[in-house]
C-alpha cells in the first residue's frame, strides 16, 4: 500500500447469513456435513444478505471522507470493518496508522466499570500505554465535562454522558485515523459545537477522518469528499456538494422512480445529461427545467405528516390543507427555486373582526424557518366583520428557497374574543413535504439564497 493512502478498500463485500428460524441454524451446522458424507445433494437452511457489494475506494491521508446513505445501506458495516471489529466476506482492507473508532454507543466501555477506568479500558484499546494515559488524563475529563459522574458506573450514565466520554477518549489518542458512526448526533448543541471544533483542530494536524452522517449539511461543512452507498453499494464518489445533492434527489424522490434514478446515479448518467443541458441554447435550456420539474414535482399520498397537532377550536375551524403549484396540481415533492401555494379553508363558528391568517413552515427538528401573516382589513376603518357560519379560502403564494430535506408548514387563524387576539384554530406540522433539488447549488443549510460565487486574483 502507498504511504500517501490512510486507509484502501478493494471489492469489499460482506454477506450475512439470515435463517428463518432458530432450528435452521442448527440444521446448517449438522445436516450439510452428514448429507456429503453420505454422498447426497447440500441443501442450505439460509438466505444470503449482502450488507456490502463490491465497495473500492482509497482515502489520502489527511483527508475526511463523508459516507452518506439511507438506513441498512452498509455505513456501519463498512466502518466496522475498516476497524477490524467486523470481518469482510470478500475483497481487502489496509489502514496505515492508528485508528480511533466511535462506533456505537458504549462500544469499547464495561457498564460496571466507573468513568475513570473506562477512560484507562478505552485508551488502552486504542493503542495507548498506561502513562500515555496518564499524560492526557486531565485533557480528557476536562474535555467530557461530566463532573462528579467520573467515579460513578458507566451504567448510570446518559447517553449523552457516554458519548462525551467516548469521543474525549478518542480525539485525545492522537490518531491516525477518526473514524465517526453517527455518535456526535447524541450530544447536546454546545458539546456538539466543542466536538466539531476539536475535529477540525485533529484536521489541521494532519489525521484522516472517515465521517458517517444522515446530516447533510455536516457532510458538506465537515468532508473533502463524500460516498453515497445504498443497498450496500457504492453509487457515487464525488464532491460532498453534488453527491448530498444526489442523495437528496435519490431520497426524496417517488417511489415509482426510485429505481431508475439510482441506476442512472450508479452509471453516471444523470452527471453526463446535466452538462449536455449546460451547453445548449437558452431557451431549450428553459424548456428542458420546465421538463425536469414538472418530473420532479410530486404527490405521494402515504407522505403525511405523522406530528400534526391541532389547537382546540375557539370560533373558526380549519381544513383542507394542501400545496399547489400554479396549476393547480396538489403536491408534497417540491423543487428548490419554484414557487407554489399554500391554502387551507376555514370556516367561522363566531363573528369576529378583522381575523389573521397565517402559515409557518419549519425543519424537522422543529425549528421555525419563516413563514406570513396577514389581517383582514378594510379601506376605510381597517376592520372587517366576519360573520358566523362564513367561509373563506385562503392562500399563500411562496417561492421554495429551502435546500432538499424534509420540511412541515403550520396553518393557523387569530382573532380577538374580547381578551385580546388568540389562536381561533391551529394546525400544528399540518403537511410534511420534502424538496428536491435539479441543479447542484452553492447552497449550504436550510435556506438557499441563490448566492453567485467568483473569485480574482489582486
Amino acid at each position: 500500500m502507498s504511504s500517501e493512502y490512510a486507509i484502501k478498500i478493494s471489492n469489499l463485500s460482506k454477506s450475512y447469513q439470515i435463517y428463518s428460524q432458530p432450528r435452521d441454524r442448527l440444521k446448517q451446522f449438522l445436516l450439510p456435513k452428514i448429507r456429503n458424507h453420505l454422498g447426497l445433494n447440500v441443501r442450505q437452511y439460509f438466505r444470503e444478505f449482502w450488507a456490502l457489494k463490491n465497495v473500492s475506494f482509497e482515502v489520502k491521508k489527511g483527508e475526511t471522507v463523508g459516507i452518506i446513505g439511507r438506513n441498512g445501506c452498509g455505513k456501519s458495516t463498512l466502518l466496522q470493518i475498516i476497524c477490524g471489529t467486523v470481518s469482510q466476506t470478500e475483497g481487502d482492507v489496509f489502514c496505515n496508522g492508528r485508528i480511533a473508532a466511535l462506533l456505537e454507543l458504549g462500544s469499547g466501555f464495561n457498564p460496571e466499570f466507573s468513568g475513570r477506568e473506562n477512560v484507562y479500558l478505552n485508551g488502552s484499546i486504542l493503542g495507548l500505554s498506561k502513562d500515555e494515559i496518564q499524560d492526557r488524563f486531565d485533557q480528557i475529563i476536562s474535555f467530557a465535562d461530566i463532573g462528579d459522574f467520573l467515579d460513578q458506573p458507566v451504567k448510570t450514565y446518559s447517553s449523552g454522558m457516554m458519548m462525551r466520554l467516548a469521543f474525549a477518549v478518542a480525539v485525545n489518542a492522537d490518531p491516525d485515523i477518526l473514524i465517526i458512526d453517527e455518535a456526535l448526533s447524541v450530544g447536546d448543541e454546545l458539546f456538539q459545537r466543542k466536538c466539531f471544533s476539536r475535529i477540525e483542530s485533529i484536521r489541521a494536524a494532519g489525521a484522516t477522518i472517515l465521517f458517517v452522517s444522515h446530516s447533510g449539511h455536516q457532510v458538506i461543512d465537515l468532508c473533502d469528499r463524500a460516498i453515497l452507498l445504498d443497498g450496500g453499494e457504492q453509487l457515487l464518489i464525488g464532491t460532498p456538494k453534488a453527491v448530498v445533492n444526489l442523495y437528496h434527489k435519490f431520497l426524496y424522490a417517488p417511489m415509482e422512480q426510485r429505481t431508475s434514478l439510482r441506476e442512472a446515479i450508479r452509471s453516471g448518467e444523470y452527471q453526463i445529461s446535466t452538462e449536455v443541458l449546460g451547453q445548449q441554447d437558452d431557451e431549450l435550456s428553459h424548456t428542458n427545467h420546465e421538463k425536469d420539474v414538472e418530473s420532479m414535482e410530486a404527490f405521494d399520498p402515504l407522505f403525511k405528516s405523522k406530528s400534526a397537532i391541532e389547537y382546540e377550536e375557539a370560533g373558526a375551524f380549519i381544513s383542507d390543507p394542501k400545496i399547489l403549484n400554479f396549476e393547480g396540481r396538489q403536491l408534497n415533492t417540491l423543487v428548490s427555486g419554484e414557487f407554489y401555494r399554500f391554502q387551507y379553508r376555514v370556516l367561522f363558528k363566531k363573528s369576529i373582526y378583522s381575523p389573521r391568517f397565517g402559515m409557518l413552515i419549519k425543519s424537522t427538528s422543529g425549528s421555525d424557518i419563516g413563514g406570513a401573516s396577514l389581517a383582514m382589513g378594510h379601506e376605510i376603518d381597517g376592520l372587517v366583520l366576519v360573520n358566523s357560519t362564513d367561509e373563506f379560502l385562503v392562500q399563500f403564494s411562496f417561492k421554495c428557497l429551502l435546500t432538499p430535506g424534509v420540511y412541515f408548514i403550520n396553518a393557523g387563524v387569530l382573532g380577538d374574543l374580547g381578551g385580546g387576539e388568540t389562536y381561533l384554530h391551529r394546525i400544528i406540522d399540518s403537511i410534511a413535504f420534502r424538496v428536491v433539488q435539479i441543479d447542484v447549488g452553492l447552497a449550504t443549510s436550510i435556506v438557499d439564497f441563490q448566492c453567485k460565487f467568483n473569485y480574482s486574483k489582486v
